[in-house]
């Protein structure tokens, strides 16, 4: 074989995956372009004063709110990927609050009210939060109940006189929860049912009763607000159910798959982004008279971080393309939900010790990609939940 025949790896060259197409590569330089330029030089400021209302209807101008919600809600119509690619490159606007908090608007609050709500409901909520001008929030967790959401003890009780239902009760760790129009709120209609006595509701956060307690304080995610809510004999007409009377679980339980995936691939492009910055320090930063990236020990931290970023990226894309394609695989979301938030916090953790003590210091960036990812392995299911789900669905 001649020499110019020889096949040589061609390590700087790149491909999109098969789920992408042109479209959706040209719609990622969009996202990112704005998130490089509108977002990231307020990235510092943001982290102690909360990112502002009016990225909402920013986004909703840009088209960014509705990627891939109906054309006749004012959506933009496209598929599911598109809500993989604006999890992607949300990351360059170098604050997990930001994305943190447009993805419950648009991927934890948004899809139940499509799946599940009347025309009247799409109208009143969904139109507008397209546009960005209602901002929505999800209502689960409890003081006293989180994994176990058949043990929520806010009740709603029916009004047969004024055919009204009454709620009390309260939720916490409520991202939106302070700027929020709305919130998809899980309650519990018949208390002796189990998992078949849990209704959803949408309450607006103006009603009388709805009372934002407290904005809570966190290890991580500083530029989106969190809150402790409570519900004090809070009236909403029965039309304000959303989906069926006792079926809220279920309901609940398919819109947490569509979330874990959205987390998943937002835990692998936050991975991507913290080892391509550790990089860059790697081949700049000096010691004992080379770049430290010329060692071995962690020339080899980098092929493991690469190497599992890598498989946790695959697991994503397949599980989406089955995902987008009909199916429901929920032991392959679990999975992937559960791989790539860990290893997101190991990449983090590792670059964090790359930088050394540069990495602690806040300038540098990787602290505050560890502290925001560190969620992920607890939000929207925590690991032991997933394994449990893997578990349980090979019959155990």
């Amino acid at each position: 074989m001649a020499t110019a025949d020889v096949l040589k790896p061609d390590f700087g060259a790149s491909r999109k995956h098969f789920i992408f197409t042109d479209e959706h590569e040209q719609l990622r330089e969009s996202i990112r372009n704005f998130a490089t330029k509108e977002l990231a030089p307020h990235a510092e400021e943001w982290e102690e004063t909360t990112f502002p209302d009016s990225i909402f209807p920013r986004m909703g101008e840009l088209g960014f709110l509705g990627l891939d919600k109906p054309e006749e809600y004012g959506g933009q119509g496209g598929d599911y990927y598109t809500s993989l690619v604006l999890a992607e490159e949300i990351v360059h606007a170098k604050s997990g609050g930001v994305a943190m908090g447009v993805a419950v608007h648009t991927d934890m609050a948004m899809p139940p009210i499509l799946a599940f709500g009347t025309e009247e409901q799409k109208q009143e909520w969904v139109v507008p939060a397209i546009k960005g001008e209602k901002i929505l929030c999800l209502g689960i967790t409890e003081p006293d109940a989180g994994s176990d959401v058949a043990g929520i003890k806010t009740r709603a009780v029916y009004d047969e006189a004024n055919d009204e239902y009454v709620i009390n009760g309260s939720k916490t760790y409520i991202t939106n929860g302070h700027r929020a129009d709305v919130i998809v709120l899980v309650t519990k209609t018949d208390p002796e049912a189990g998992h078949g006595g849990i209704t959803l509701f949408l309450v607006p956060m103006d009603a009388p009763g709805v009372i934002r307690e407290e904005r809570l304080k966190k290890l991580g995610m500083h530029a989106s607000d969190t809150a402790l809510l409570a519900f004090q004999d809070v009236r909403v007409p029965s039309s304000a159910i959303l989906g069926e009377k006792g079926k809220g679980f279920y309901h609940i339980s398919w819109e947490l798959q569509g979330e874990r995936l959205i987390g998943a691939a937002g835990c692998v492009a936050g991975a991507q982004n913290c080892f391509d910055m550790t990089l860059k320090y790697a081949l700049e930063r000096q010691a004992f008279g080379r770049s430290i990236g010329r060692f071995q020990v962690i020339r080899h931290k980098f092929a493991e971080m690469a190497t599992k970023i890598e498989t946790a990226r695959q697991m994503v894309y397949m599980t989406a393309w089955r995902f987008n394609n009909g199916e429901y695989p929920v032991r392959e979301i679990s999975m992937a939900k559960l791989y790539a938030s860990r290893i997101a916090v190991e990449v983090a953790d590792e670059c964090i010790q790359i930088h050394g003590g540069a990495g602690y210091m806040k300038e540098y960036g990787v602290e505050r990609v560890w502290r925001d990812m560190r969620l992920n392995r607890i939000g929207a299911g925590t690991d032991e939940i997933m394994l449990e789900v893997i578990g349980r669905s090979y019959g155990l």
